[in-house]
């Protein structure tokens, strides 16, 4: 099924340009922000209230980058199966995201990026556009000036080595062996983060086989030198990190010409069960489209016809990524987001008043009951005796649920008032149990796994590209903490640790890293709720400062933003970038947490919602305001800038349900939070 841009489903999405020209409703200067805060409310409660699936869900679109595209025409180049209709869509869509110098961004109103350019380039070429054309002309003249194709990343030149316009001799090698190295060993498949092992282990049979299918044009023209398109580099310094893991290649590249056949051969088979064993019942892998892509490859070089049910099924549910636009369009998702966008609408729509037994919040509470995962994944590998209980993010990913959706599952089941209150209770206590057993040595929470710290996954050459590891993070660790907060496990020691963690991890400005929302807004629009929900007065030091950073952000129109440059530099950015409907929404959350509710920067932030709000209850947003790596994949989450408006209008009216129904203050706070 189809999801369109605003969140509906079973329609097609409209284009960009038609989607900004819908008009915003205008408030008056007399009109008083309580009425208007009521009038927003209402109207964004019918808008999302309208777009839920008949069988309970809702889904925005999930928009990242033109790669998603490029990489889905060049698998269907090297499969043989590139059809006339989905190059002429994919192509349409492509052009539409070139940037007037020729360039393509990973996130609106982004710099130009090499590897993205040079794919979306290689991609157009693929659907006939000439490289003389001005659009293709502008483009390779600017690859050229930024050092062609070999100052690109691995995972675009494998993509070109699978064409013979890179040689695999010039890449980072990356042996199947990898599969039988222990858990305890480094570099262990278990080492790297969920997303990265699902892609690597497929990638290391592609690796090994090395496969060149005829290339269909040449592409000099993205070299700065045709002749040397290579040209060798320097190595670091041996007492670098860079200079040991660039040698430990060359010794890599040196066991290829001695590793054993029957090794080898062995190492691929375990890879490809390994693969086979982690296919969703949908055909995906994870729920996300790069392993899913590099798996089919994977198993198609080890002999898998395109018909054998595991391909022909994993093939099907890479089509299901596809949105088609109004206007012909064809655009890639990376993934798909129901459950996480189900919870979070749960949550906004109780927030802003709707009844909690509402038969549409009913109907979402059972279908995110029936989402619930119970059987172990790899997470088990270093919970073994952990049982499972959680939800994934997307509509089929057994084998990888999250503890950040877990954490919102919980809380929005627990708005609702549900006909079985005795299955939410079970399935919540499930999720209470995982979650807490899932919770890492320094007491905070990553996402997918447990202590996936180690320092050695992101050193290799062949991981340039986005984070590889799953270190615990502020966001959802405090996430977790508002969770254990509802179900009364404020004082549990387990709580209190994640509670000291979080206010260690405050910035010295106030704020609080946001590594899955965008960015510093986003951190601390998560912990300061988490706080005040587990009993922290609204007067301790780290409320204040996070208020007085807050404060200090807003932008002069009485919202909230924060551009992705400000993963990169932290100093010009940090809080700052053009206002935006999820941003505002969740700098409002912590404000009004923090007891702010009647101040200015609060009346200036709910104005401005209110201000911006369309005619039909939505929000325009095309600023990417979430994150698959900070900075490296940038995504925009088509129904945030829906439900976390309502959420904090309706918190502005109405207060946290929680913190009127269920939560106690604390009896006694920990030493670091008594602290300045």
């Amino acid at each position: 099924m189809t999801a369109t841009t605003d969140g509906s489903t079973g329609a097609i999405l409209p284009s960009r340009a038609a989607a900004a020209s819908d008009s915003t409703l205008t408030i008056p200067e007399t009109a008083g922000v309580q009425e208007a805060a009521t009038r927003a409310v209402q109207r964004a409660t019918d808008f999302l209230l309208a777009r839920q699936d008949a069988e309970g869900w809702w889904k925005g679109d999930l928009e990242t980058n033109v790669t998603m595209d490029a990489e889905d025409l060049l698998l269907r180049q090297f499969l043989g199966i590139l059809d006339e209709n989905t190059t002429r869509a994919a192509a349409k869509f492509i052009r539409g995201e070139q940037r007037e110098d020729g360039t393509w961004a990973t996130f609106y109103g982004g710099p130009g990026e090499l590897s993205t350019t040079v794919e979306a380039y290689v991609a157009l070429r693929l659907a006939g556009d000439a490289p003389d054309a001005p659009h293709m002309a502008k483009a390779s003249a600017w690859i050229r000036e930024q050092g062609g194709i070999a100052a690109s990343r691995v995972f675009t030149r494998i993509w070109l080595a699978l064409f013979g316009w890179w040689k695999w001799e010039d890449l980072p090698e990356l042996p199947p062996e990898l599969i039988f190295f222990p858990t305890w060993f480094p570099l262990n498949i278990y080492d790297f983060g969920c997303w990265a092992r699902q892609t690597i282990v497929p990638l290391t049979i592609v690796s090994a086989k090395r496969p060149v299918r005829p290339a269909p044009f040449a592409l000099d023209e993205l070299h700065t030198d045709p002749a040397d398109p290579n040209p060798p580099q320097p190595l670091a310094p041996v007492a670098s990190w860079d200079g040991v893991f660039q040698r430990l290649d060359k010794v890599v590249r040196g066991y290829r010409k001695v590793a054993p056949r029957r090794l080898r051969k062995a190492a691929m088979n375990a890879a490809a069960r390994w693969i086979i064993e982690r296919q969703e019942n949908d055909g995906c892998w994870g729920g996300i489209q790069p392993p899913a892509v590099y798996s089919v490859i994977a198993l198609h070089l080890l002999g898998y016809d395109l018909k054998h049910p595991v391909l022909r099924e994993g093939l099907a549910s890479l089509d299901r990524f596809a949105v088609w636009r109004e206007d012909g369009a064809r655009m890639i998702e990376a993934c798909q987001s129901p459950v996480w966008d189900t919870c979070l609408a749960t949550i906004a729509l109780v927030d802003a008043g709707l009844p909690a037994d509402h038969p549409q919040l009913v109907k979402a509470a059972d279908w995110m009951l029936g989402e619930e995962i119970a059987r172990p994944g790899d997470w088990a590998v270093r919970r073994p005796e952990l049982p499972p209980g959680g939800w994934a993010f997307e509509f089929h990913n057994d084998n990888y649920p999250d503890i950040d959706d877990t954490a919102e599952v919980a809380l929005a089941l627990r708005r609702v008032r549900h006909h079985d209150p005795e299955h939410v209770d079970r399935a919540v206590g499930r999720a209470v149990r995982w979650n807490l057993g899932m919770q890492s040595k320094n007491g905070a929470w990553g996402a997918f796994d447990v202590d996936n710290t180690s320092p050695f996954p992101n050193r290799l050459p062949f991981c340039d590209f986005g984070e590889v590891i799953d270190p615990p993070s502020a966001d959802v660790t405090a996430h977790v903490v508002e969770m254990l907060a509802a179900e009364g496990l404020t004082d549990d020691p387990r709580t209190r640790r994640g509670i000291d963690w979080l206010l260690a991890e405050q910035e010295p400005d106030g704020s609080w890293f946001g590594r899955w929302g965008v960015n510093y807004i986003y951190g601390t629009g998560a912990v300061v709720p988490a706080l005040t929900a587990v009993g922290l007065p609204t007067s301790h030091p780290a409320i204040r400062r996070a208020v007085a950073w807050l404060e200090s952000v807003q932008n002069d129109d009485g919202g909230w933003g924060e551009d992705l440059r400000s993963y990169k530099h932290t100093k010009e950015w940090s809080g700052r970038g053009a206002s935006t409907a999820s941003q505002t929404a969740w700098a409002l959350m912590a404000l009004l947490a923090a007891g702010e509710k009647g101040s200015a920067a609060v009346e200036r932030g709910v104005r401005w919602l209110a201000g911006t709000q369309r005619e039909d209850g939505g929000w325009d947003e095309p600023y990417f305001t979430g994150t698959g790596f900070p900075w490296d994949f940038s995504i925009n989450y088509h129904l945030y800038r829906q439900v976390f408006p309502l959420t904090a209008l309706g918190r502005y009216l109405h207060g946290d349900p929680f913190e009127r129904k269920l939560l106690a203050p604390l009896a006694k706070v920990s030493a670091r939070a008594q602290g300045d």
